[in-house]
């Protein structure tokens, strides 16, 4: 396989772990090669919501199993997602710090819209062109997914906290089936997915499909009984529970097409979906060949120059919703990415995909940093870091928006706020190129940045120097002042900033 066309995805699911590996042959990818390992990772969480060393130590494991044959890939090359589990985690950072190098590709923990929207789109991008109002359903170890959208646009997305590997635990623990245990089950999953009957009402959708693991496993089943292939039925999932609840355990259960590693979560799984069928009146459910990893494909497509970036439509339209003055944070975002080029030594028609990274993360903080201010004037930015931690935003990681919460959080005030951050020293030259734009910017109009640069950083350093031209200070009374209380934020912190001329 050609090394200049070449895609792969990773999927850290809470039941699975999966590498997908293809090429690009015109424009379309063709997979070449796909490993799953059963690392159940979502069963390591403890009572504190805590992965276990023995769940932290299996994920590893089998990362280093992927890395191996990732080797060679360049990072614009793999995408690797984390779901549920992860995002439960409270010890996630420890587990991600490690797994990151032995993968060697960063790792983004995705919302559960973010995950929606990807399923939708790999789904999508599997079925024929269609006009159809479509119901996508994920049901994994810990999360469910539902999805309704019109040909490759997702319309409405929702993520809700049952799976099979949680409803497993908690209905099933010692793999007994009873019938009581199931009408427990199905009455709980009914409960979490109840506020989905209007959002999701069978008015709405005119076919529903079903993806990855539990359905896959709950298909497999029926179709060795001899029910149709491409389908599950009520009558079908009917049938299933009768065989499990005779086989009254997991120990005792003999069923063609129900894999080993299936065996110990059905009774979640089965539970979920029969749940979903019940409360949104499903008859039949298509099963799809799509599903998050072929999203991920898509989404690297994209990078690679197939498609647009959906970061920039999530921040103009974050922008919009909280009233944003647009003009002027392309404004600050411009002389923030022209200094952070003066400061990194790189021109701008660089190719270095680091910097093109941080230049379009400057630029989306500078475009929100001002979020915040419907909320308070006064304290705008605290609030727009909120709002960007929280937010569902389409195309954007966790880690992602976490980023340029902080880079919204640190663009005014104090700094001591900013804790561990300052030991980044990547993010620490954009924060500071985002600080110095924001005072330069300081009138709302274009400022006057002639003989005005950052001098380039050097390897290990940490005092970075703004010179300026002789007599710009007098030109600018307010702007030199702002700089010399700029100097003295950052005095307290183990970075310097020097200003030469003011």
């Amino acid at each position: 396989m050609s090394s200049e066309n070449r895609l792969a995805a990773v999927d850290l699911g809470s039941n699975s772990f999966r590498l997908e590996i293809g090429h690009i042959d015109h424009g379309e990818f063709q997979r070449t090669e796909y490993i799953k390992e059963t690392v159940r990772q979502g069963g390591g969480l403890d009572a504190d919501r805590n992965l276990t060393p023995a769940a932290m130590q299996a994920g590893w494991d089998c990362l280093a199993r992927f890395g191996e044959r990732l080797a060679g890939f360049k990072p614009s090359e793999v995408r690797a997602v984390a779901t549920q589990t992860l995002r439960e985690a409270r010890n996630r950072a420890e587990f991600l710090q490690r797994a990151d190098q032995i993968l060697g590709f960063p790792i983004d923990v995705i919302s559960g819209r973010e995950e929606a929207r990807l399923i939708y789109q790999g789904v999508a991008h599997m079925l024929p062109a269609s006009d159809e109002r479509r119901l996508v359903i994920d049901i994994g170890g810990r999360s469910t997914e539902l999805i309704l959208g019109q040909g490759h646009k997702p319309t409405t997305m929702e993520s809700f906290r049952v799976g099979s590997i949680a409803w497993s635990k908690r209905y099933f623990p010692d793999g007994q089936f009873t019938r009581k245990a199931f009408e427990m089950a199905e009455v709980a999953a009914t409960a979490v997915l109840d506020e989905a009957f209007d959002a999701y009402h069978p008015d709405h959708w005119d076919s529903a499909y079903g993806s990855a693991g539990t359905v896959g496993a709950v298909g497999d089943v029926l179709v060795a009984a001899g029910w149709p292939s491409g389908h599950i039925t009520k009558e079908g999932l009917d049938w299933l529970l009768e065989r499990l609840v005779a086989a009254q355990s997991v120990a005792n259960l003999r069923i063609p097409g129900m894999r080993e590693d299936r065996a110990p979560i059905i009774g979640g799984g089965l539970s979920v979906i029969r749940a979903l069928f019940q409360l949104l009146r499903i008859e039949s459910m298509a099963m799809a060949s799509g599903g998050l990893r072929h999203g991920l494909i898509c989404e690297l497509l994209g990078d690679n120059g197939y498609a647009g970036d959906l970061r920039v439509n999530s921040v103009n339209r974050m922008a919009r919703k909280f009233g944003v003055d647009t003009v002027h944070g392309q404004r600050v975002g411009k002389v923030a990415c022209a200094l952070h080029r003066q400061l990194s030594g790189a021109s701008t028609s660089s190719a270095n995909p680091d910097h093109q990274r941080e230049w379009r993360t400057l630029q989306w903080a500078a475009e929100l940093h001002e979020i915040g201010s419907r909320i308070s004037h006064s304290d705008y930015h605290k609030h727009g870091a909120y709002i960007l931690d929280n937010a569902d935003a389409m195309g954007f990681s966790l880690s992602e928006l976490h980023n340029l919460s902080l880079l919204v959080l640190g663009h005014r005030g104090k700094l001591r706020k900013l804790g561990a951050a300052l030991d980044n020293q990547e993010w620490v030259c954009q924060l500071m190129c985002l600080r110095l734009a924001v005072i330069l910017c300081h009138a709302r109009k274009d400022p006057d940045t002639q003989g005005v640069n950052l001098l380039p950083l050097e390897p290990g350093a940490t005092r970075m120097q703004l010179n300026c031209r002789e007599g710009w200070a007098l030109a600018y009374p307010q702007s030199a002042h702002l700089l010399r209380e700029e100097v003295l934020a950052w005095e307290k912190t183990p970075w310097k900033l020097a200003i030469a001329g003011v």
